[in-house]
């Protein structure tokens, strides 16, 4: 029978790690050298984020309401009101 005696012990975030620090401080460094050296193409492209933004939570977030049908035609009615 093995007994670990950190078994117990919380297991740190891999991102306050040492390795998670030098990982995110490397990104870092790497994006803001691409964005420095294609401004302009970021610049130009930040103009179709609205439209699409737009465009996909109409269509992804208008799931579960069953289309556009009009609601109202199809109530049924209140148990508890029969009226």
């Amino acid at each position: 029978m093995h007994h670990h005696e950190n078994q117990n012990e919380p297991q740190g975030s891999f991102l306050a790690s040492r390795t998670g620090l030098v990982l995110m401080g490397f990104l870092a460094i790497g994006g803001f050298l691409l964005f420095t050296e294609h401004r302009a193409h970021v610049l130009g492209a930040l103009f179709w984020v609205l439209p699409f933004a737009c465009l996909f939570m109409h269509m992804f977030m208008h799931g579960g309401h069953g289309g556009h049908q009009d609601h109202g035609s199809h109530r049924q009615p209140d148990e508890r009101n029969p009226s």
